[in-house]
């Protein structure tokens, strides 16, 4: 009997040694440790959730099903960790209540939830009744000083994908980014109005790799309105950018379009890895793309139509975005698959049956007293 209840302290100690590291991993350490506790937990979470959304069709209703998915995924992680916690310290107290179960589980549990009581009896199971309760209190505390941190970086992604709302649309769609940019704007104001954005995005784009990395369950926090999707305004930039440089080589600001292209293959690359998504760090520019030249041909007249400033033809750009949507397409494309992401164009297959959803338009309205020559009707009618 007595080794039995040896070998049950030890395997308690190895328990509590185990969901420690867990712990600290996950909620202190700043970066992606591979904590198989908490990954467990996640994967069986999102299990749940894809056998609940699977005979969903409507994208509307699977979304409203999947914003739970990541909340419930910190609420299970919790729940199990303070199992495994009450479960070890009731291991590690039976040697010393003569290797009576019951009284361990009650005294370990009396000490977690400071209940108080079950009273220790002896120095042994005294001080494992101190370390219970200042388990139970730490782990609450840190997974509630977890979330304010968790919230600040969702909150510091959606606001720049809101905005971009205006801007690309929704979903977000990188030729749409440029149509919309070009709107009533001459084509060096457009420029500079890229300028900037790109700038924008580049440290968007640095925050989001290291907050997504260091805290996963950010990949798969859903935006608030139903067709914006992180992932899919980031896919949106880039393609903006190896649009504008390849299209416009001698107008477009090259150094800004360049660098949020390279920030934003680190910032897929290093969300990728962080979910355990293979990535190829050296594509081959000459590989084949989802995107086909008949697409880029298209997106490439519908710029046509609002004047944008294209300086080469379309044969002549298309190996050129090729060569830089290569290096980011088939890592966007995994991780839209993996995050459920809304369905937009050029952002690859999902696992539910779906067809790209182009971005919404707002209809061009006035009052029915207007003029069809009003100066500020005109105007209207020239920016779309």
């Amino acid at each position: 009997m007595t080794v039995i209840v040896w070998a049950c302290f030890s395997v308690g100690m190895a328990g509590l040694l185990l969901t420690w590291m867990s712990v600290i991993g996950t909620l202190i350490v700043p970066r992606s440790l591979r904590s198989s506790l908490s990954r467990v937990t996640a994967l069986a979470t999102m299990r749940v959730f894809l056998a609940i959304t699977k005979p969903v069709a409507s994208y509307e209703v699977r979304d409203r099903i999947l914003a739970w998915q990541s909340p419930m995924s910190l609420f299970v992680r919790l729940i199990v960790w303070v199992i495994l916690f009450y479960a070890s310290f009731s291991l590690l107290l039976l040697p010393f209540v003569d290797g009576d179960m019951w009284q361990a589980a009650s005294e370990a549990g009396s000490a977690m939830f400071t209940l108080g009581y079950a009273a220790p009896s002896n120095i042994g199971n005294t001080v494992l009744v101190y370390a219970a309760a200042y388990t139970g209190l730490i782990v609450i505390a840190l997974q509630i000083g977890y979330l304010p941190t968790l919230y600040a970086a969702f909150n510091r992604r959606e606001a720049e994908v809101t905005l971009l709302v205006s801007r690309a649309g929704s979903p977000a769609w990188g030729p749409e980014l440029l149509v919309r940019t070009r709107f009533g704007m001459a084509a060096q104001t457009s420029t500079s109005e890229l300028s900037e954005l790109y700038r924008t995005w580049e440290r968007w784009a640095a925050d989001v790799a290291e907050s997504h990395s260091a805290y996963i369950t950010l990949v798969w926090f859903r935006s608030p309105a139903p067709l914006s999707n992180w992932l899919n305004s980031l896919l949106s930039v880039m393609d903006a950018a190896a649009l504008q440089l390849s299209l416009s080589p001698e107008s477009a600001p090259s150094t800004r379009a360049r660098l949020v292209l390279r920030m934003g293959f680190t910032c897929l690359n290093q969300v990728a890895r962080a979910i355990r998504i293979p990535v190829d760090d050296d594509p081959d520019p000459d590989s084949e793309l989802d995107v086909k030249f008949e697409d880029f041909q298209s997106a490439v007249e519908l710029l046509r139509t609002v004047d944008y400033p294209i300086e080469v033809s379309a044969e002549q750009a298309w190996p050129h975005f090729r060569g830089w949507r290569v290096n980011y397409e088939k890592v966007a494309y995994a991780i839209a698959y993996a995050i459920d992401a809304p369905p937009s164009m050029w952002s690859g297959p999902r696992r539910f049956a779906s067809e790209p959803i182009m971005p919404h338009r707002p209809k061009n309205r006035t009052a029915k007293e207007v003029k069809p020559d009003d100066p500020q009707m005109i105007a209207r009618r020239k920016n779309g």
